[in-house]
């Protein structure tokens, strides 16, 4: 079976983490910043950097403890059970998706700021053109996805370095061996605008949600453990070094702005004028590219403007990485569809779940330009409070571990483990209520969205859980029984069962096993196909089945049908089911855990060319996945075969779902391959 392969070393970790956290933020989010606390936002980029690197260290101390693949669902796993594990994966994805279709919109939104028709389907081909390019790198596997990323990296350094330099040498004064600068101190003056102390306070606040985004990222590049050398020591170290180094360009960029440009223009609140205007409109929208215009002229604007274009799509591709890796775990556990853990042979890459995350991108990506040229704005705004939330669980994990399993190895310790992650909690929850009291009309209804795409996953929770969970099946068909009688004649029309009992046409005083009977709706067809001389075993998981099929048959005076009960059903044949001629079955085969097992119990219990026929439940709604083993018939009949059938597979279409038939018999040694007729 293939594997994820540990290539990473720290050194293109490090690149690969400082391209996920440098995207759109970093030019985007400063002139916010500024527009909310003036000159005064610098304490504000000073104190999210703080607060950033404390939560890098603790990130980086859950990651050496549990260095897989799966990240904040890892550590949430551990520490909280399935379910809120489940949650955590799933608020994470839409993280990443909603990131994703963001920076791809902001990338394309920033090249061409304008909008029409003709215009907005060009924006969503491109936007897709890169989806596609991404993914299909990241298929070709991780040493090529560590080539781009790296690459991309080494772009947005350049572009954040090529802002930086100019602010405070003078380039073209050099030339002429003398010296000057850019920056102008008048420019931070005044440099809090409030009204009063109280109120700076709160701009500074305000400033602080505004920019956190600038710093979002830290735990996708934790995804990638499982394909880290020596992550339980790497990781902790790539984390807190890349988070020191974008602090630092970060607050150094900030200042330079401020410094070379007033921040009331760098905001866009006062208007240009002159050459100025001219190239830019009457209110800078686009700060960066104004500012790199100052500095370098026309030729260094377009330079910027491609650069950045490059670097917000280079953010985009570390999720494009990284996310897979959280399906593939998830996956795993079988919280997300089975099919998707699959690695790819040669590329060594969870390839089909970069094809489904691929897919889901250009849906978000579509939706959001659609949505015209506020859809960056509504993803970000989205975007916050799940990542705040996101990070409010994760840090609270680090003293819970700490008091759970105080012995346990932690390769990297976080400082102040017992009250700074639940300091640095409650500011996050704090900045959602800030944000929610300072402007309740926008923020409630965003919430709102926001978690009802949250709620979404407790649907899919439960699908997933009763399609796996041997106990959740159980007291799913428990919950449902009287609903199943109610309507089998929706679950399983006439027509079906007409079907089902002409594939075999000789059943009279035979010896038949219903395997998975239910509440009876082909028992009692079966019983009298047997006759009274005959004998039909009805074995089923749920005792409330078995007592709904047992007052059917005391209705219909039938005498001639064993019950058994049997809880394990999803793991074997009861034991007490001896001997039968004939195995019928409806609806239990995508409910068992262990199919060889089964078939080698159906095989002791028949004899030679004892028939059996399987109908199992498929393509529900045309939309939800079956489980693996039912979609691949070439390997379905092959697994049969080894157990000692030889079976024919056909698919039978229903309206809201499929009925795929296995029907055959039990073959000798020397019949296997001989084809079922």
């Amino acid at each position: 079976m293939a594997e994820l392969q540990r290539t990473l070393s720290y050194k293109v970790l490090l690149l690969i983490t400082l391209n996920s956290i440098i995207g759109s933020g970093m030019f985007f989010l400063p002139a916010l910043g500024a527009k909310a606390a003036g000159p005064a936002s610098i304490i504000s980029w000073i104190i999210v950097s703080i607060i950033s690197i404390y939560s890098a260290a603790c990130f980086g101390e859950l990651v050496g403890m549990y260095p897989k693949s799966g990240g904040v669902y890892e550590y949430t796993k551990q520490a909280f059970g399935t379910f809120p594990s489940f949650m955590m994966g799933w608020l994470a994805w839409l993280v990443g998706n909603i990131t994703t279709a963001m920076l791809i919109v902001g990338a394309i939104t920033y090249l061409l700021p304008v909008s029409a028709p003709g215009i907005t389907l060009f924006k969503i081909l491109a936007a897709v053109f890169w989806v596609i390019v991404l993914n299909y790198l990241t298929y070709r596997g991780l040493r090529t996805s560590a080539v781009m990323l790296v690459s991309f990296a080494i772009v947005t350094l350049s572009v954040v370095v090529f802002l930086i330099i100019p602010g405070w040498i003078d380039l073209p004064s050099l030339a002429h061996l003398s010296f000057a600068t850019n920056v102008h101190a008048a420019n931070l003056t005044p440099f809090f605008i409030g009204s009063s102390l109280f109120n700076n306070v709160l701009l500074v606040i305000a400033a602080i949600f505004l920019v956190s985004e600038a710093f979002f990222g830290v735990e996708s590049v934790c995804f990638l453990a499982g394909e880290t050398k020596e992550p339980e020591r790497v990781l902790p170290k790539v984390l807190i070094h890349a988070m020191l180094i974008i602090a630092g360009l970060v607050i150094a960029l900030v200042i330079t702005s401020l410094l070379v440009v007033p921040w009331r223009t760098f905001a866009g609140i006062d208007p240009l004028t002159g050459a100025a205007a001219a190239r830019f409109g009457t209110h800078v929208t686009a700060p960066f590219a104004y500012l790199s215009w100052l500095l370098l002229g026309d030729t260094g604007r377009i330079i910027f403007t491609l650069g950045t274009y490059l670097v917000i799509i280079g953010a985009a591709a570390g999720w494009v990485v990284t996310g897979p890796r959280l399906i593939l775990s998830l996956a795993e556990d079988k919280l997300f569809p089975p099919q998707l853990a699959a690695i790819h042979p040669k590329h060594a890459t969870p390839h089909k779940a970069i094809l489904f995350q691929a897919i889901v991108s250009v849906l978000f990506i579509v939706v959001a330009m659609i949505g015209g040229s506020s859809g960056y704005e509504r993803l970000l705004q989205m975007l916050v409070p799940m990542v705040l939330l996101m990070m409010a669980v994760i840090v609270l994990i680090v003293p819970i571990m700490r008091k759970r399993q105080p012995a346990a190895a932690r390769p990297y310790k976080a400082p102040f483990a017992t009250w700074g992650p639940i300091v640095l909690a409650l500011f996050y929850l704090g900045l959602i209520a800030a944000w929610v009291a300072e402007s309740a009309s926008d923020a409630i209804p965003i919430l709102k969205m926001t978690f009802s795409f949250l709620l979404l996953g407790v649907p899919v929770y439960l699908l997933l859980t009763f399609m796996y969970n041997p106990d959740a099946i159980i007291q799913m068909t428990e919950f449902f029984a009287y609903a199943s009688l109610w309507l089998e004649n929706v679950i399983l029309p006439k027509r079906i069962r007409r079907e089902i009992l002409l594939v075999f046409k000789d059943l009279e005083r035979k010896r038949v096993l219903d395997y998975g009977a239910g509440v009876g709706t082909l028992t009692v067809h079966l019983a009298d196909k047997v006759g009274k001389e005959g004998t039909v075993i009805a074995t089923d998981l749920s005792a409330k089945n078995l007592h709904i099929l047992e007052g059917r048959l005391r209705h219909r005076g039938i005498t001639h049908v064993v019950t058994i009960h049997d809880p394990h059903q999803v793991n074997r044949v009861h034991p007490e089911v001896k001997e039968v001629d004939l195995v019928f079955s409806v609806g239990m085969l995508s409910y068992v855990q262990d199919l060889r097992k089964v078939l080698r119990d159906l095989h002791r219990i028949l004899p030679f060319h004892g028939k059996i026929c399987l109908v199992e439940y498929v393509d529900y709604f045309r939309v939800l996945p079956n489980p693996a083993w039912l979609d691949d018939h070439d390997e379905l009949r092959r697994v049969f075969r080894e157990a000692g059938f030889s079976v024919q597979v056909t698919k039978v279409h229903g309206i809201l779902w499929n009925y795929l038939f296995i029907y055959g018999e039990k073959r000798g040694a020397l019949e296997r391959d001989v084809p079922y007729i």
